[in-house]
C-alpha cells in the first residue's frame, strides 16, 4: 500500500461518519399527509346555507306559463282587470340533514408522550374532519335521497352529440340552465376530454383564476374540476377509457339555484379548525387510557328550482385525436 492511500485510509477511519452524525442531528418533520385528499372545489362555489333546526322546505308555487294574467292597456275605462291568486304546492318537499358520523381513539400515553412538534390528538382530529369533508362532497353529488344526479329533472337531461363532450353538448346544457349559471362541475378526465374535443376544433377554452385556483372555462363559465362524478363508478379509472356526467348549476338562494346545506351553531369541541356543520364531542377516557372523540357532519342539499341543475349523461373520457394529420 502507498504512502498516499495509507493516509486517505487513516484519514476515512478517523472522521466522524454520516451514521454517527445522524444521532446528533435534528429532523425536519412534516405533518401527516393524506394522499386522497382533494381540494373539494365544490363546497367553495356552492352556496351553503345553515339551518337553526336541521330541515329545510322549499315552497314551490304552482306555475303555467305565467304566474298570474295582468292587465297591460294605456286606458282602463271598461276593462275588466283579471283577478286571482298565486298558488302553491301543497306538500312541498323537506330536505333533513343527514349525519356523516366517525369515531377517533387516541392513547393517551403516546399523547402526553410523542406530541412534539405536533400534537397528536390534533392531527388525528385534522385527518379525520378532513376524511369527512370529502364523504360530504361526494354525499352532495352522489347520495341517493338528496344526492344533485338522483335529483336532476328529466326535462334538464341531456345526451351527448356523439361519445366525447363537445362545445356542443356544453352550450346545449347552457340551454337548460340559462338564467344565471354559475359553474360547471366534472370529472378532471372528462374535462380533459372536452379539452381534447375543443383543441380538435380550434376553439381552446380560456382560464380564469377563481377561489385561488385556475380553472378552464366555457362562455364565461368556469368548469370545475371534482374526483365526486365517478367515471364508470370509481373515482380514479385505470383504463383510458369510460363514462361519467357533467353538471351545470346555478346556485344561490336568491337565484333560485341549488344550495349546501349545514346545521349552524356547533360547537368544534377541540377541533384542528372550524368547519360548518361539523360537531366534535370528547366521549371520555376509558379504563386503558383511550380517549374517544366522536366526529359528526351534517350536511344536505336542496335543489330550489327544476332549471337550476342539468346533466349531460354517459359522456366518454377516453377519445383521442392524431393531430399530425
Amino acid at each position: 500500500m502507498s504512502a498516499s492511500t495509507s493516509t486517505l485510509a487513516s484519514t476515512e477511519l478517523n472522521a466522524l461518519s454520516k451514521a454517527q452524525a445522524y444521532q446528533l442531528a435534528d429532523i425536519t418533520k412534516t405533518p401527516p399527509q393524506f394522499g386522497s385528499l382533494t381540494p373539494r372545489w365544490l363546497t367553495r362555489f356552492l352556496e351553503f346555507k345553515g339551518l337553526a333546526a336541521g330541515i329545510y322546505r322549499v315552497n314551490r308555487v304552482k306555475e303555467g306559463d305565467t304566474p298570474l294574467d295582468v292587465l297591460c292597456s294605456s286606458e282602463k275605462k271598461g276593462l275588466e282587470i283579471p283577478q286571482g291568486f298565486i298558488d302553491y304546492e301543497k306538500k312541498p318537499r323537506e330536505y333533513v340533514l343527514n349525519s356523516i358520523s366517525t369515531v377517533i381513539n387516541v392513547d393517551t400515553a403516546v399523547e402526553d408522550v410523542y406530541s412534539s412538534p405536533y400534537d397528536q390528538t390534533k392531527e388525528q382530529l385534522h385527518l379525520a374532519i378532513e376524511s369527512l369533508k370529502e364523504r360530504q362532497e361526494s354525499q352532495i353529488i352522489n347520495n341517493d335521497d338528496y344526492g344533485l344526479l338522483k335529483n336532476v329533472a328529466k326535462s334538464q337531461i341531456v345526451k351527448p352529440l356523439k361519445d366525447a363532450p363537445t362545445p356542443d353538448d356544453l352550450d346545449e346544457l347552457l340551454t337548460k340552465v340559462w338564467k344565471e349559471p354559475s359553474f360547471f362541475l366534472a370529472h378532471p378526465r372528462a374535462i380533459a376530454a372536452f379539452t381534447r374535443e375543443c383543441t380538435r376544433r380550434g376553439v381552446p377554452p380560456v382560464t380564469a383564476n377563481l377561489f385561488g385556483g385556475v380553472f378552464i372555462t366555457w362562455r364565461g363559465i368556469p368548469i370545475v374540476p371534482t374526483d365526486k362524478l365517478f367515471v364508470d363508478g370509481v373515482k380514479n379509472p385505470k383504463g383510458k377509457g369510460g363514462k361519467t356526467n357533467i353538471l351545470l348549476i346555478r346556485s344561490g338562494e336568491a337565484k333560485r339555484g341549488v344550495l349546501g346545506l349545514f346545521q349552524s351553531g356547533l360547537v368544534g369541541g377541540g377541533a384542528a379548525e372550524p368547519s360548518r356543520g361539523l360537531a366534535v364531542r370528547f366521549r371520555g377516557v376509558d379504563d386503558k387510557g383511550l380517549a374517544s372523540y366522536l366526529l359528526s357532519m351534517y350536511c344536505s342539499a336542496a335543489i330550489l328550482a327544476d332549471d337550476a341543475l342539468a346533466v349531460l349523461e354517459d359522456v366518454e373520457v377516453g377519445e383521442y385525436h392524431d393531430y399530425n394529420r
